[in-house]
């Protein structure tokens, strides 16, 4: 039986590009990636989602928009990802470099895929679209896809 970990991505959006960041240190360093990270005890998972984002790349956000959920597996690990991931449209302040992150804007149709996770290339277009998305992606290593679903929503 796989235990679950909890987790948050969030994308900031503004028209014609999304803000990611590349990966300086751990879990998919060497990948551009939105910004995210453990939920902590007490926290809701919005909470830890603005936490994160600051934390990551200096912004603040006012709103969040919850638009993703997807459920990562690894072969040969024990812990199940539970990924929850939010699009935000307006944010504050100036994207900063952080240890762990260095955020760089992408226009919308130059988005990076060959260096970002495998599994994203399928889903950013519902994100950018604003469509709600669950799914389900089982790994070899962090860059075989071995099998997903993947199927729009209407409620998370």
């Amino acid at each position: 039986m796989l235990s679950s970990k909890l987790l948050t991505l969030v994308l900031v959006v503004q028209p014609g590009k999304v803000l990611l960041g590349m990966k300086k240190r751990g879990f998919g360093a060497g990948k551009w990636n939105g910004f995210g990270g453990k939920v902590q005890p007490g926290e809701t998972i919005e909470d830890a989602a603005r936490r994160e984002l600051q934390e990551e790349s200096g912004l603040t956000v006012d709103a969040l928009e919850k638009v993703g959920n997807i459920k990562f597996e690894f072969v040969g690990e024990t812990q199940l990802l539970d990924v929850h991931i939010f699009r935000a449209d307006t944010y504050n302040g100036q994207p900063t470099e952080s240890e762990e992150m260095r955020p760089q804007w992408f226009e919308s149709d130059k988005i990076p895929f060959s260096q970002m996770w495998a599994d994203d290339i399928l889903w950013f277009p519902l994100m950018l679209q604003k469509k709600k998305f669950v799914g389900y992606f089982k790994f070899q290593g962090h860059d075989v896809i071995l099998s997903h679903k993947l199927e729009e929503v209407e409620e998370l």
